[in-house]
């Protein structure tokens, strides 16, 4: 039997302790590991000479042992190694900490890279636990993987090793021999060997685009494969005479063009024999919920009930607030069905939803309950959708028969992750700002600015206005210095700078009703200041609130920085955004810079797939899709469109992939999108 295939722990050197920490990671078979791409590559083939050198910035070095001093024990558990080495010209020390074998290997006239961060002056320069390896037997391009606790890159490198000799006695290869020739892609076997140990950059570069060109392909077959087979079912067509110029008679504002659009674009495929599935990607504050209610408004007047379900309940009732306000003026009264729904009104609205009196139902989850039956579902509105699980997004497509679907999302995707991510959605961008919003002044400032904007909250809590103090952890950490730490950091306002207000606390351990009656708190002006993590990035609307403090910045993506400060800036009033970083690295300082230059939210996502990657892009939630992997080295529209037309000729000859030569594609494509309902091809 294959090797490859086998449990993780059946690998030498693996052993039940260290299979648990890759089940952690999704590693359960050696196969599995030669897919555990690195994430980036330690480049030894250009050493630095020390005196070019700057403190607190990773180099690699070559150097040579002069001699290897004697052994400092601190204290018991903490042992000292250091070791004199020279560049050519200049002298300096490796310091290892605890880690007596890398001392022991090093001998004295031999050569050797070391990489690590310099630190000293003129007299003394020294590397702290730095990496080495020996000149002769060097990996000049060292992959560095994705850990997690107590796996080390050392670790999975050696385990990588074992496997990719498993793969030399059993190549397998899944795409067939006329593609490989026409796109010019090396042999997958090959492609996994050099990515693991890549010689030079030129062969790296192309073991990477035959990874990414199957990655992509994959995803374009199994996006193209799910429209196919969604676009032969029957759909709910609406009349195309129908009117709701009532509904926009009704509107206090105008809407903007984009909205205008979006809103025909939708009543269109509501007219349409196939059932609808749209992506409607706007900014925060640009208008989603007014296209949504206007969809809704077309779906009742053809008697045809609509559904809106928002993943948490104040979002719900934030929700219904909104779609009652434009929707009862024209004798639409939505209902609200979410988890503390009473028990008597409960039984009522679902009556209602059965018969067809309710047409249109505003939920959580609750809306997808077995013992709820509507009378004639047309529409489907999912918010922000990631945030549901698979399974419930199928659950309430299925009450329907296929009903049409709206999936909103405020997470602004740059066209050429839409175009691959949603591939099987038809996609509607609200790319203008409702009139008369006032863009949110940003500013980037160190931690000697603190006091100066606490100075600046103030003012503006004195005035009955509210504000957003964000951290990126909740507890203390012994293992991030200068980490602000959300709940001894409310405490610590609390007692001082701000205990004259009333803080309040959100973080993401705590229970949802606690969570759900915090933000309820917020919203009712009971809080001046809430100090929390990132669980505010997609939340409920407080137009009172007109400030956001986010500590250390640099350690949010460009795109959850724009979702934070998404939280403020939804009234008339001018809303601010303070940025605090005392980090050196550049590029978190870019990320900073793009964060105050512009509050279009398309233009920092685009910056961010630059910065970042794809493979950060979303964090660990691909928005219900299988994760992005190598694709994040080489997305680009040609390769995306390259890999389009490549799906699309391959399905013109063999729609289901069922020709021999295509079957180990067709296993692969089904093994990346292995879910059950509305994402899955099984």
């Amino acid at each position: 039997m294959n090797e490859l295939y086998q449990p993780i722990e059946t690998l030498a050197g693996v052993g039940e302790k260290r299979a648990a920490k890759y089940h952690k990671l999704g590693i359960h078979t050696p196969y599995d590991l030669l897919f555990h791409f690195p994430r980036t590559y330690i480049d030894y083939t250009k050493p630095v000479m020390i005196a070019d050198a700057e403190n607190g910035i990773p180099y690699a070095v070559r150097c040579t042992v002069v001699q290897k001093l004697a052994v400092a024990f601190v204290r018991k558990g903490f042992t000292i190694y250091r070791v004199v080495v020279t560049d050519g010209l200049t002298d300096f020390l490796l310091v290892f900490y605890n880690t007596p074998y890398t001392y022991q290997m090093m001998k004295p006239g031999e050569e050797y890279y070391a990489y690590g961060k310099l630190t000293g002056g003129f007299l003394r320069r020294e590397m702290q636990s730095p990496q080495v390896q020996k000149v002769e037997h060097a990996l000049l391009l060292q992959p560095v993987y994705p850990q997690t606790t107590g796996l080390t890159s050392q670790m999975m490198r050696t385990n990588i090793q074992r496997a990719l000799m498993y793969l030399a006695q059993q190549p397998f290869e899944t795409m067939p021999p006329s593609l490989m020739q026409d796109y010019q892609l090396i042999p997958l076997a090959d492609a996994l060997r050099i990515v693991h140990r890549p010689d030079n950059a030129k062969e790296l570069e192309a073991a990477r685009h035959r990874l990414a060109f199957e990655e992509l392909l994959q995803f374009q077959l199994g996006t193209l494969m799910l429209k196919q087979r969604s676009s032969g079912q029957t759909g709910i067509a609406m009349s195309k005479s129908t009117t709701i110029q009532d509904f926009y008679d009704n509107l206090p504002f105008s809407l903007t063009n984009a909205q205008q659009k979006a809103i025909h674009a939708i009543c269109r495929d509501l007219c349409g024999q196939k059932p609808m599935n749209r992506l409607l990607q706007g900014d925060v504050g640009s208008g989603k919920t007014a296209v949504a209610a206007a969809a809704a408004a077309f779906a009742a007047k053809n008697g045809m009930q609509t559904v809106l379900m928002a993943p948490t309940e104040i979002l719900a009732q934030q929700h219904m607030q909104t779609m009652t306000d434009f929707l009862a003026p024209i004798g639409i009264q939505p209902v609200l069905l979410t988890g503390s729904t009473k028990a008597k009104e409960k039984r009522e609205i679902k009556k209602k939803i059965a018969d067809g009196s309710a047409s249109v139902v505003v939920g959580t989850h609750a809306v997808i309950q077995k013992d709820i039956e509507f009378a004639s579902l047309g529409l489907v509105i999912t918010d922000e959708q990631h945030r549901f699980g698979v399974a419930q997004r199928a659950a309430l497509a299925e009450k329907g028969g296929y009903p049409h679907k709206l999936v909103m999302s405020a997470t602004p995707i740059p066209r050429t992750l839409a175009l691959i991510i949603y591939g099987d959605l038809d996609i509607t961008v609200l790319d203008e700002m409702p009139k008369g919003r006032l863009p949110i002044q940003t500013f980037a400032v160190t931690g000697g600015y603190r006091e100066r904007a606490y100075g600046f909250i103030k003012e503006h809590l004195d005035v009955g206005e509210q504000a957003y103090l964000v951290c990126a952890m909740i507890e203390e950490s012994d293992s991030l210095e200068n980490v602000q730490a959300a709940e001894s950091y409310a405490e610590t306002l609390k007692q001082g700078a701000f205990s004259a207000y009333r803080v309040g606390l959100l973080h993401g351990k705590m229970k949802p009703a606690d969570k759900e009656s915090v933000m309820a708190a917020m919203k009712a002006h009971e809080i001046d200041l809430l100090v929390c993590t990132t669980v505010v990035e997609v939340g409920v609307d407080v137009p009172n609130a007109t400030l956001i403090l986010i500590e250390n910045a640099d350690r949010f993506g460009l795109a959850q920085l724009h979702q934070l400060r998404g939280r403020v800036g939804r009234g008339s009033v001018q809303s601010y955004c303070i940025l605090v970083t005392d980090s050196k690295n550049e590029d978190a300082r870019e990320r900073l810079k793009v964060m105050s230059r512009t509050t279009n939210g398309f233009a920092i996502a685009e910056e961010d797939l630059k910065l970042r990657g794809p493979g950060d892009f979303f964090g660990h939630a691909q928005h219900g899709m299988p994760p992005l992997m190598q694709a994040a080295f080489c997305s680009n529209m040609p390769l995306v469109s390259e890999t389009q037309m490549a799906a699309k000729q391959l399905l013109e000859s063999d729609p289901e992939l069922m020709r021999p030569e295509h079957q180990p594609l067709r296993t692969a494509v089904l093994q990346l999108f292995a879910k059950k309902g509305e994402n899955g091809l099984n």
